[in-house]
Formats: structure tokens, C-alpha cells, sequence
């Protein structure tokens, strides 16, 4: 069955960049693989897609991580960012752009956005308190909840007196919310909405947009003030319109508004309220959608150097293989919501879903239509007779996708290939003596797996490109063995 074509014929979906202080984590692994998922899921209904990530190589933690290393900003972000680059294929991610805030392009574009910004931005002076961890200003609020020290980076908060400049967005406040509630900046999932409208009701409606070159030289300098650093959060916003190429080039006209904005809910107040603002700002219309996907933890504990509970995302694929990876991290964390992972429950779900439930149901009817000479005809193929838990798989996983549900999407594809193994062993298809009736089961199952690997594809390509390997090409591929194999803990890994 071809896929249906989607109502609209391009698709944009841009990830938050991340700092380059480190290399790739799971959560930035996560961030990839969510946008990567939505990119395949519309290539597949036929649409242009344009899909772009990065890395955030400015700013003051940027400075001290290099200091601490003997290296200069710039060489560590040269070596990080060739991480994250690289990490990208051996992730099976397939993004179309590549962006670093410390090209070229980026740079001059950044000082044409803020010449154009300039008669919203006025100079100032800051008083308050500032994580460099985070690289954000704390409002005095978040100050005393926390008794002064952040949560994420346990370190106390910088107290800070500069003249900087400042970006005002008060007249536009109600124009930000209104497009919030109308939905016309739809926020998934909808629970950080509320929390959101809450901040924009309460919070400054400006913020200082530099850094004085005396505190940190690190960045972009602001045009005709070399005393001035463009504040990182502010120009690396830009580069989900630098990176199509700002101002005139050809994909910002042909791309822009971006479809989905796939971000970490820590950082949302930053893309739902300030970069709205410029935009509207820039006279740009605002992206449609913001995906705000939750934290991992590993072991139910925050993940933490000094706890010695990291795990390398690249290294998983090595080990356990790409399609296992993706099944974990996509089905298997909330995505709504925080979630958890254990080496231990990554081995049971790839043994349970991916050896015994996927690879054993393809082996076994693969083994059936060998033995039963079964024609693959798929013109004439009949579908299931049964009710099958999800009868319109299709418009059930375009529901959630677009809600930015992988965890229902993928768990609603799960529920169809258990019901298949359901459907093989009720049927029977080797007890079955009439040649024609044995075919007529086979060609039913065999049928409906395919139909189930397509809407597969997006979320486990090598599972779905397995099934269209052996089934979808009219005649079959034999397999030497089962697709997937088991696998045990290394000894001593939690």
C-alpha cells in the first residue's frame, strides 16, 4: 500500500544545539534521534525534508573547560564539535545541515540580525545573578528556591554588575501569548504551556542580550561596539536561520517556518518566549511547533560524572546495534515525561522485543513460505480476517508523530507484530493440510507484516529495511539465521 501524501510538501525540523564543553551524552543522543524520527517518518510521505543540527561553541563554560584542558576555545570546540559530527551517522541520525556557531557564515549573519534588531535593543546596566553552567541569568525567585545555588550544576550562582545591552519585547508580550494559547506556536507536551504563560505573565520583558569583552571575550563581538559580546543564548538562537542562510538565501525562503523545534524542556523559555520575539522582531513568522522532550536518567539518578553513572550513546550502538538503541531510547522513555535507563533493562527489551517477538515472527513465516513454496504476490494478497489492534495504523502513528508521541507511536506498531505472533500460533499455518488454506494464512501474515514494517521504518529502519528484504521484493531473501540475536549483561555492568 503506498504511503499517503502529506498535506503539506516541505518539512523543517531543527534541534536545539548543544555546548561543546563535552562529548555527545544520551540526552543529546535522544534530542537527535526524536528529530531524526520525524524527518524519516515525512521523507517517507513523500515530503521535501530539511533537517538541521549543530553545535553551541561560545560562551563562558565554553572558557572554562578549555582552560581546564590547557586548550584554547577554539581547539576544544574544534575537537567537540568533530564529536558530535561524528557521532551523528554512527547514531543513524540523517540530518541534512550541520551548523556550528563558530563558522563563518554564522558569524555574519549573526551581526546582520543584530543590525536589524538594534532598534529594539538598548543599553543598560545588570545587576544579578548568572550560571555558568547554564549560561542564563536567574531571576531572584529562582535564587531563593534554590538558596543560591543551581540544581543542574551545583555550583553557586555568579552575582553580576555590567553595563550591557538589553532586547525589549514588552509591546509584543500579548502577541507572544496569544500565539501560545491559539496554538499557532503549538508546545508538546502541553503541560509546560501552562507553566510557560505563567513565566511570560511573571517574568522581565527584556533581557541582556551581551557581556562586557573585559569578563568575556569568548563570542561573537556586537557590531560597532568591540567593548561588547553578543550573549551566547541570544546568537545561537539565530542559527536555526543562519543555517538556512539568512538573510536571502534560498532554504529560509523555501523552509521557513520550521515544522517542529525539538529542544530539552530545561531550555524552553528561551525558544517558546525569546526567540518568538525576535523573530516577530526580524518580521519572520514563528515556527510551528515546539517539542520539549524530558531528561534521562541513568539508574533512576541524574546522569553525572562525578557519580560515575554516564553511558556512551555510540558505544551502545556498537555493542547492541543501531535498531536496539533506537527502540530503548524511542519506546521505552517516557515522551512526555523524565525517563530511565539501565543496561540491565536495555538487554531485556532488545532480548524481548527485538530477538523474541520481531526476529522470531519474520524467521518463522520466512521458514513457512520456503517450505509452502508461498508466491509473493503481493497484488492479490489478502489482509488479516481478524481485528487487529489497530485496524488504521497508519492514522494512528500520524496522530501521535504528530503530538510528538514516540512512545505511543512505536508502542501502537508493538502491539500489531505481538498480535501477529498472536495471529501465527492461533492459526496454526503448519498444521494445516490444505495447501491453499496454509498460503492463505501465510499471505495474510506476511502481508500485514509489511504493512507494520513501513510504519516501522521511521523508528527502526534496519528492522523495517529486514522485513522489506525478505518479503517486499516478490521472491524471498533467505536468512542464514534469526535477525537478532540475544545478548547477556557484560559481567560486573549495572
Amino acid at each position: 500500500m503506498p504511503e499517503k501524501k502529506p498535506a503539506k510538501d516541505k518539512f523543517l525540523v531543527v534541534t536545539a544545539i548543544p555546548y561543546v564543553n563535552d562529548r555527545p551524552h544520551l540526552g543529546h543522543a535522544l534530542l537527535f534521534t526524536y528529530a531524526d524520527t520525524l524527518a524519516r517518518y515525512h521523507r517517507r510521505r513523500g515530503a521535501e525534508v530539511l533537517f538541521a543540527t549543530g553545535t553551541d561553541e561560545h560562551g563562558g563554560k565554553i572558557v572554562e573547560k578549555a582552560a581546564e584542558q590547557g586548550l584554547s576555545p577554539q581547539a576544544l570546540a574544534d575537537r567537540n564539535s568533530a564529536l558530535f559530527a561524528q557521532s551523528l551517522p554512527a547514531l543513524g541520525i540523517t540530518n541534512d545541515r550541520f551548523i556550528r556557531t563558530t563558522d563563518w557564515a554564522h558569524r555574519s549573519a549573526v551581526e546582520s540580525i543584530w543590525r536589524r534588531l538594534k532598534p529594539h535593543i538598548r543599553p543598560g546596566e545588570f545587576k544579578g545573578s548568572y550560571c555558568l553552567g547554564c549560561e542564563a541569568y536567574k531571576t531572584a525567585t529562582v535564587v531563593e528556591q534554590t538558596g543560591g545555588i543551581c540544581p543542574d550544576h551545583q555550583r553557586p550562582y555568579q552575582e553580576l554588575v555590567e553595563t550591557n545591552y538589553f532586547f525589549c519585547w514588552d509591546d509584543i508580550v500579548d502577541q507572544i501569548r496569544d500565539l501560545i494559547v491559539s496554538d499557532q506556536l503549538r508546545i508538546r507536551p502541553q503541560s509546560l504551556r501552562d507553566e510557560l504563560l505563567n513565566s511570560l505573565n511573571d517574568g522581565p520583558k527584556q533581557i541582556s542580550v551581551s557581556r562586557q569583552k573585559k569578563n568575556l571575550d569568548w563570542g561573537i563581538a556586537v557590531p560597532d561596539d568591540p567593548d561588547q559580546v553578543i550573549y551566547v543564548w541570544f546568537e545561537a538562537l539565530m542559527n536555526y536561520i543562519t543555517v538556512l542562510g539568512y538573510p536571502d538565501g534560498s532554504d529560509l525562503r523555501r523552509f521557513w517556518p520550521a515544522d517542529v523545534q525539538v529542544i530539552g524542556r530545561d531550555i524552553l523559555y528561551f525558544h517558546a518566549v525569546i526567540w518568538p520575539a525576535m523573530l516577530i522582531k526580524l518580521g519572520l513568522p514563528v515556527y510551528r511547533q515546539i517539542y520539549a522532550h524530558g531528561m534521562v536518567n541513568i539508574g533512576g539518578r541524574k546522569m553525572s560524572k562525578s557519580l560515575g553513572n554516564t553511558a556512551d550513546p555510540v558505544t551502545l550502538v556498537e555493542k547492541y546495534g543501531l535498531d536496539s538503541f533506537r527502540n530503548y531510547f524511542l519506546g521505552q522513555i517516557p515522551s512526555y515525561q523524565d525517563g530511565d535507563y539501565s543496561l540491565e533493562r536495555f538487554i531485556d527489551v532488545h532480548n524481548h522485543q527485538l530477538v523474541d517477538t520481531l526476529g522470531n515472527l519474520i524467521h518463522r513465516l520466512q521458514v513457512l513460505a520456503q517450505k509452502t513454496q508461498l508466491p509473493l504476490d503481493l497484488q492479490d494478497w489478502p489482509q488479516l480476517e481478524v481485528d487487529q489492534p489497530r485496524p488504521d495504523l497508519e492514522r494512528v502513528v500520524a496522530g501521535y508523530l504528530d503530538d510528538c508521541r514516540f512512545d505511543q507511536a512505536l508502542g501502537a506498531i508493538w502491539d500489531e507484530i505481538r498480535f501477529l505472533n498472536v495471529y501465527l500460533e492461533a492459526t496454526s499455518p503448519w498444521k494445516i493440510e490444505d495447501p491453499a488454506g496454509q498460503q492463505s494464512v501465510l499471505q495474510s501474515a506476511i502481508g500485514h507484516l509489511l504493512l507494520v514494517g513501513r510504519q516501522l521504518a521511521p523508528f527502526l529502519p534496519e528492522s523495517a529495511g529486514i522485513i522489506e528484504q525478505v518479503f517486499g521484493g516478490g521472491s524471498l531473501e533467505p536468512l542464514a539465521k534469526p535477525p537478532f540475536q540475544k545478548v547477556e549483561p557484560p559481567a560486573g555492568d549495572d
